[in-house]
């Protein structure tokens, strides 16, 4: 019987961290646990500990990216610690350049960038972070991913403006998106693909075949690669993980709503909270989400590596109580050992 739950197939594992600051609680704690996790994460051999960039939400404290992702990388050995990501309309690219051409410095082999076109905020916070935006994020960004890159490839002959350090760094830059638009620029750059399906999963499978069958291979990426976003909230019992879930849910019904803030505390029901136009609304978006017993997010999860064909799931957990939250993602490694273990796969 316990056969019939083994998952099939297990890709690598990675975790999408937004540092949440949660009811109750500062942004400090917050930070703290951010480099917890990611030090255990590195010992139950996740891939990599992303994080991601936004702004002027109470709940969110990872807006200064670069920064934290340093304070990461200092307090880890191995895994590849980076962006998930930095939303580059934002930035002038040359400033990013420097940036993780400083974090590839400091920590050889271990840094990703990745990039995305949203502000990661409202419109207002936008026009704080970058007051001189001469063209809108669709018509600019392929261009500013293009100059950030040339930014970080060999130093090329009579060029005037160089990223010191960042020049010959060449981290890995993958596209981030949620619509059709990503896949069809990391397509045509031959770069590698990450949907935020995590809470925008509507458009996962399409934006994924038109991916692939787009795909222009690049010395570097001689194949399409695809992460796919999930949330994952897995604990010892079903019932103890629903309950867990409920902070999600809550965010995501205050999303739907308008209404941001600390992430809330777990509640016994659901029901009293939302309408039922509403609850479709937030099932809806957590479509691509693994959540109970080890048993059961295992099925989940087979159930989406099938369908997707994702070399890579890259998790999202926003728990409150950051042991549960910890405790979650050690029973999904178990599950990726037992996975890999069952089929003599290792994580590449």
């Amino acid at each position: 019987m316990a056969g019939a739950c083994m998952m099939t197939v297990m890709i690598p594992l990675s975790i999408l961290d937004l540092a949440p600051i949660v009811e109750g609680s500062d942004a400090a704690a917050s930070l703290r646990h951010s480099l917890d996790l990611a030090q255990h994460a590195e010992v139950w051999g996740y891939k990599r500990f992303w994080l991601a960039e936004h702004h002027n939400m109470d709940g969110v404290a990872s807006s200064a990216t670069a920064v934290l992702i340093a304070h990461v990388a200092a307090g880890t050995k191995s895994i590849r610690v980076g962006s998930g990501g930095i939303m580059l309309p934002n930035h002038a690219p040359l400033v990013i350049a420097e940036q993780f051409g400083t974090l590839a410095t400091l920590f050889p082999g271990r840094i990703d960038l990745g990039l995305g076109r949203a502000p990661g905020t409202d419109q207002l916070t936008a026009r704080a972070l970058r007051r001189h935006l001469h063209s809108d994020a669709e018509d600019g960004f392929p261009q500013d991913v293009m100059e950030l890159i040339g930014y970080l490839e060999p130093p090329q002959p009579g060029a005037r403006v160089r990223a010191i350090p960042g020049v010959g760094t060449q981290v890995p830059v993958w596209i981030l998106g949620s619509s059709l638009y990503g896949a069809q620029l990391a397509a045509y750059l031959g770069l590698p693909y990450s949907f935020a399906s995590h809470f925008a999963p509507d458009l996962l499978e399409h934006a994924l075949e038109v991916y692939r069958s787009t795909y222009r291979p690049s010395p570097r990426w001689p194949e399409p690669h695809a992460m796919v976003g999930v949330n994952v909230v897995a604990a010892d019992s079903d019932a103890e993980a629903a309950r867990l879930l409920t902070s999600i849910q809550q965010r995501f019904l205050g999303m739907q709503r308008g209404v941001r803030g600390p992430l809330p505390k777990p509640v016994d029901s659901m029901d009293p909270l939302w309408s039922e136009r509403e609850r479709e609304g937030v099932m809806g978006m957590l479509a691509a989400t693994a959540s109970g017993g080890p048993d059961k997010v295992r099925r989940e999860l087979q159930a989406i590596i099938d369908r997707t064909r994702a070399d890579e799931l890259i998790v999202a957990g926003a728990i409150h109580d950051h042991a549960a939250r910890l405790r979650s993602y050690e029973l999904l490694a178990q599950i990726a050992q037992q996975a890999r273990s069952a089929t003599g796969l290792h994580a590449t």
